[in-house]
């Protein structure tokens, strides 16, 4: 009996395992779904500004922008490295293939500084020599544009007064639900190749040079439209590093799903075979004293 009240318990406890983890599976569906259709509608606009970037890079020549890189090399200043994970684990190798990928980038650097977005990115770089420089968290919600401009407001406040010399963000890219990849861009300072590059990636077809006029000036219009086309990249990668999240969690509560079904399968079976081995010794124990007492 001591046999049945044990698997009794463990199979109660596997179910109820198996009803959150199915529900954590619907909930992070859901949020998949919101996400991706967020999106979809704001990518038109960024994509917009990233055109018209390019238009005024290859048609006004050369600009004196603050947001290119500088020839000279200053000594005082870091490379930044945003890094993308999430507030709560359960989301299989999600925030793994992350830091990995965003440590491979410090290792290629010189002077790194980090700026986190995410707890278990925190707890994880907290224990490394890698110095952290602000830590950001939106405790799992999906990403708002304003939550997109406090990064960008801060990563470039940063980078003109010259303490950030070049700045990269590790994410993570949703190709498929099934395919989830970190990358790694660098979004400062920027370059009109890497732009045209962009934009052939998102499914655009390639810009070519329209001179143009722009008053006051092109480098004055590019710098008004350099801390929205950030704020664009910055958004993109928190609402594809959510969508991510998302995805990998779903897939891990499905296998999670899965595991506790066949391990309640096999404790069923494992049920039911002692409770008909103790019935069968009860009823031969019956027996046998019924015939001892007819004898």
């Amino acid at each position: 009996m001591a046999n049945l009240r044990d698997v009794r318990l463990r199979m109660r406890a596997i179910t109820q395992t198996l009803q959150v983890t199915k529900a954590m599976n619907l909930i992070s569906t859901a949020k998949l779904r919101k996400g991706r259709r967020i999106l979809e509608d704001t990518e038109p606009f960024f994509t917009r500004i990233q055109k018209s970037m390019y238009d005024i890079v290859s048609g006004a020549g050369v600009l004196e922008s603050q947001f290119f890189k500088n020839t000279e090399e200053e000594t005082g200043s870091h490379a930044a490295v945003v890094v993308l994970t999430s507030d709560k684990g359960l989301a299989g190798g999600y925030n793994a293939n992350v830091v990995r990928q965003a440590t491979q980038i410090c290792e290629s650097l010189r002077k790194p500084v980090l700026i986190l977005i995410g707890s278990i990115g925190y707890r994880y770089f907290a224990h490394t020599p890698y110095a952290i420089l602000e830590s950001f968290s939106f405790k799992s919600q999906l990403p708002t544009v304003e939550d997109a401009k406090e990064v960008t407001d801060y990563l470039i406040s940063q980078y003109v007064w010259g303490i950030f010399k070049e700045v990269h963000i590790v994410y993570t890219h949703m190709y498929s639900t099934v395919k989830l990849l970190p990358r790694a861009r660098q979004i400062l300072p920027l370059d009109a190749e890497k732009i045209q590059e962009d934009i052939a990636q998102s499914g655009g077809q390639k810009r070519v040079k329209i001179p143009l006029e722009y008053i006051p000036s092109g480098t004055a219009v590019f710098d008004v439209l350099a801390p929205f086309y950030i704020k664009g990249i910055v958004y993109g990668s928190l609402v594809e590093a959510y969508v991510s999240e998302q995805s990998a969690r779903m897939a891990a509560m499905e296998e999670a799903s899965k595991n506790a079904q066949d391990m309640l399968g096999s404790l069923q079976i494992f049920y039911n075979r002692v409770r008909q081995a103790t019935i069968t010794q009860e009823v031969s124990e019956i027996i046998s004293g019924s015939a001892v007492l007819s004898e």
